[in-house]
């Protein structure tokens, strides 16, 4: 019923940006609270970012000033502004819907020279 489907990842080198996406189908998407989490090698899944239906927004310590969370209600589409990017941002990036705990399959970001 609810799928979440992530775009954007890839290679980057240190101090490069990327932009994540995250599609969402079958969620009373404007109601929800939408989410970033990261799960690098060999660690646990880690949250990175939130972004409530009001529009406020939470990040990790690790990441404040260098990422942004943002999202489009018309396309039911949440997105992760990544700058600055740092070896240890090395993850897949997973989209949470908050609504019904709900998580995309994960896209790749590698930041690597």
């Amino acid at each position: 019923q609810v799928q979440l489907v992530e775009s954007g990842g890839g290679l980057v080198q240190p101090g490069g940006s990327l932009r994540l996406s995250c599609a969402a189908s079958g969620s009373i998407f404007s109601n929800n609270a939408m989410g970033w989490h990261r799960q690098a090698p060999g660690k646990e899944r880690e949250f990175v970012a939130i972004i409530r239906s009001d529009g406020r927004t939470n990040y990790a310590d690790s990441v404040k000033g260098r990422f942004t969370i943002s999202r489009d209600n018309a396309k039911n589409t949440v997105y992760l502004q990544m700058n600055s990017l740092k070896p240890e941002d090395t993850a897949v990036y997973y989209c949470r819907d908050w609504g019904g705990d709900y998580w995309g399959k994960g896209t790749l970001v590698t930041v690597s020279s």
